[in-house]
């Protein structure tokens, strides 16, 4: 993986500070052109910059839950913040759609700690 810079980077809370200063807090560059999409077919939200692809955030459905499984940055594209903006827009379109998610990704989990104001959208596994 390391010499290949069109390769995703999954991220994890233990690789990231999340203390909330970092990660919705952050304006990256180009962060005007942030457009975050749902590509359905993958089952993937895709965070674009410039119409480049930067982060994607894999999910799966289960009835009106999504399940957010794996958050991924491409190298280029790490320490901007974009991956933080991703999960907040995904939990916001959530909100608007009256739909609930569940956290497994270690990265979303560290988000949503550090981000009560997502506690409406976000469910236990349960």
């Amino acid at each position: 993986m390391a010499g290949n810079a069109n390769e995703m980077i999954t991220l994890t809370g233990a690789e990231h500070e999340v203390d909330g200063s970092n990660l919705a807090d952050v304006t990256a560059p180009g962060a005007e052109d942030l457009v975050v999409t749902n590509n359905s077919e993958l089952s993937s939200y895709e965070a674009t910059i410039g119409g480049r692809t930067a982060a994607g955030l894999v999910y799966t459905q289960v009835g009106g839950r999504i399940v957010l499984l794996a958050t991924s940055v491409l190298p280029e594209f790490r320490g901007r913040g974009i991956a933080g903006r991703l999960i907040g827009a995904v939990l916001d379109e959530l909100r608007t759609q009256g739909k609930t998610a569940t956290v497994t990704c270690p990265f979303a989990t560290a988000f949503v700690d550090a981000h009560p104001e997502y506690a409406d959208v976000v469910r236990d596994a349960t």
